[in-house]
């Protein structure tokens, strides 16, 4: 690794709204990433069917194998959710479903993950991130454990689509600069673990 290295993230959107503030996030994530990070999001969230256990593992559908592939190819994984009935959005669990498999070689494990979230209540979306944290200890992944981005009161945080809060976007810069550091740690540690299982 050299620190001229440019990494790629690849990103979700927990939330298939057509005027969603964590599209509106996101769309400010991108804007203040480092010059050695590149976000690209996945375009066709929405295509993506209800997960079937027996066509993850028989072939799944076109859309799904497209957000696996480019999941297993980023350095990491950058998922906005909007937290709803204080949980994680269906249509995004649902996501994660389909990326995790096959168990144990998804492209999950290990993969440095940033969590961000915007929500028009005070505690913007904590529950929502808490569980995500949870299902992703699951498939091994690494979470950038601080700080933590909740965009409390979504509704009064953003101007013409930017990201008014300078709160907020101080904590997204030290986020991104994070998650750089993580895959900067991690995926060394990975490759020296893959010339081991090949020297056997």
């Amino acid at each position: 690794m050299t620190s001229t290295e440019k990494f790629r993230a690849v990103a979700i959107v927990g939330s298939l709204r057509a005027d969603s503030y964590n599209q509106l996030l996101l769309d400010n994530v991108i804007r203040l990433s480092p010059d050695d990070l590149e976000i690209y999001q996945f375009p066709r969230f929405a295509e993506i069917p209800l997960f079937n256990e027996d066509h993850a593992r028989t072939g799944p559908p076109d859309a799904v194998a497209e957000l696996q592939a480019e999941v297993r190819a980023a350095d990491a994984l950058v998922i906005a959710t909007p937290e709803y009935n204080y949980g994680v959005p269906g249509v995004l669990k649902n996501a994660l479903d389909w990326i995790s498999m096959p168990p144990g070689n998804s492209g999950l494990e290990g993969k440095p993950i940033a969590l961000v979230g915007a929500s028009p209540s005070i505690l913007g979306t904590a529950r929502a991130q808490s569980q995500l944290r949870q299902s992703l200890v699951a498939t091994d992944s690494h979470v950038v454990n601080s700080p933590e981005v909740f965009v409390t009161r979504a509704h009064t945080r953003f101007d013409e689509g930017l990201l008014t809060d300078p709160g907020a976007t101080k904590l997204i810069g030290r986020l991104l600069d994070n998650l750089v550091q993580l895959i900067r740690m991690v995926e060394p540690a990975d490759v020296r673990l893959t010339e081991q299982v090949t020297a056997r």
